[in-house]
């Protein structure tokens, strides 16, 4: 499993804060762009690197994209964490 994308996704503190956004459940893509003193071009760029690593989903409704987590890739992350520490998820 390659997890270098997703790394280097969560590297940035910017693209952290957007899936802390999302945690509380799908956004719009302007509703984001609120959030931050950036231009929405450079939002739209974090939001492709996140969709990218697999982090996030987008799904156009009428003229909207809104985008929610995807929390499968971090189960991944968290199972391979336990294994490195000899647990598996099975054990917690």
């Amino acid at each position: 499993m390659a997890f270098g994308d997703t790394f280097k996704a969560l590297s940035d503190p910017t693209r952290r804060e957007i899936l802390n956004l999302l945690k509380d459940g799908p956004m719009a893509a302007g509703d984001i762009v609120e959030h931050f003193k950036m231009t929405g071009a450079t939002i739209s760029h974090h939001l492709s690197i996140l969709k990218s690593a697999g982090l996030i989903d987008d799904e156009k409704n009428g003229k909207y994209i809104y985008y929610s987590l995807n929390t499968t890739v971090m189960d991944d992350i968290m199972n391979w964490i336990l294994t490195l520490k000899g647990e598996t998820s099975d054990e917690k």
